[in-house]
């Protein structure tokens, strides 16, 4: 079984082409390393003035790679994904578009609730109270029409990250930490959706509007409180930046152990089979998520280390 890898490009004026089934990546015409192509499950292009060729991108969407491009902050600006899909994606895509809006509110309902019990396990694990985020998730109804995500969240991030914290995509520092972690996982689960016969554009609850990837902002939700546990111990160790070590550990994150209803696997494995429970309740038209378990607060700590 190979291992799935998240190419980042952060050098400037790096160079991408393919030799014999790998990725090369080049600087000035020397070789700086390479990856073979089938163990990529995502790439991330942020360095200024990099540069890559149409077989390139060809080559990468044949395999359902997905590029993304980034901007100084490490937000995602854009995104390739692929049109080859699933053999059973016509059948799988018109039973998404056709799900009605109470299976849509059932299945936001259970992405909720896992993201708020994921927070409260955060939460848990540096040794306050999670009481009161447990009665949110509780108490989420069809569709969360009492928006106990954002009120779970401005309980949550003053508590992860400190009193001064403010979640700014715009910002520096711990935020473009967590932007270049989300980064990761939206790259990471518009794959799996495109691989399970889904479009990403058509959400359960995300407006797509121009958001092309609007599925992987709603089934990357439960996933988030793993980046974040992950950038505030990277703060904590005095990581300021975006740098080098910190894109490692956080596109390391893919590989790190969760529990789901059937065992234990790595985040990126369950993001699949998120994904590919989604397409079955879509077909089904029932609300059955494979979704994660938080892990044990030993595992937690071990979030964002080398």
């Amino acid at each position: 079984m190979s291992i799935e890898r998240v190419v980042d490009i952060a050098g400037e004026g790096r160079h991408l082409s393919l030799k014999r089934g790998f990725l090369l990546v080049s600087h000035g015409g020397q070789e700086l390393g390479r990856v073979p192509l089938d163990d990529i499950v995502a790439v991330i292009v942020h360095g200024f003035g990099a540069s890559l060729s149409a077989n390139v991108l060809a080559a990468l969407a044949q395999r359902n790679v997905f590029v993304v491009l980034c901007d100084q902050t490490q937000n995602p600006t854009a995104c390739l994904w692929p049109l080859s899909g699933h053999h059973a994606q016509g059948a799988r895509m018109r039973a998404q578009i056709a799900a009605g809006l109470p299976l849509k509110k059932r299945l936001w309902q259970q992405i909720v609730r896992a993201k708020i019990g994921a927070q409260a396990a955060a939460i848990d694990t540096i040794g306050l109270p999670v009481m009161p985020l447990l009665r949110m998730q509780k108490n989420v109804r069809s569709g969360d029409p009492d928006n106990l995500e954002a009120q779970a969240a401005r309980h949550y991030w003053p508590r992860l990250m400190g009193a001064d914290f403010r979640r700014e995509r715009a910002q520096g520092g711990a935020n473009a930490m967590l932007n270049y972690g989300y980064a990761v996982l939206r790259a990471a689960t518009s794959r799996a959706i495109v691989a399970s016969g889904l479009h990403p554009t058509i959400a359960v609850h995300h407006s797509a509007g121009q958001n092309d990837m609007a599925l992987a902002d709603d089934l990357m939700e439960p996933f988030r409180p793993f980046v974040d546990m992950a950038v505030r111990n990277l703060t904590f160790a005095g990581a300021v930046e975006v740098c080098h070590e910190v894109k490692a550990i956080l596109a390391g994150l893919l590989d790190a152990d969760v529990e789901m209803g059937h065992g234990i696997s790595t985040i990126g494995v369950a993001i699949k089979r998120t994904a590919q429970s989604l397409s079955q309740c879509f077909v089904q038209s029932e609300a059955a998520l494979d979704l994660p378990t938080p892990p044990p607060p030993v595992q937690w700590a071990a979030l964002g280390r080398a």
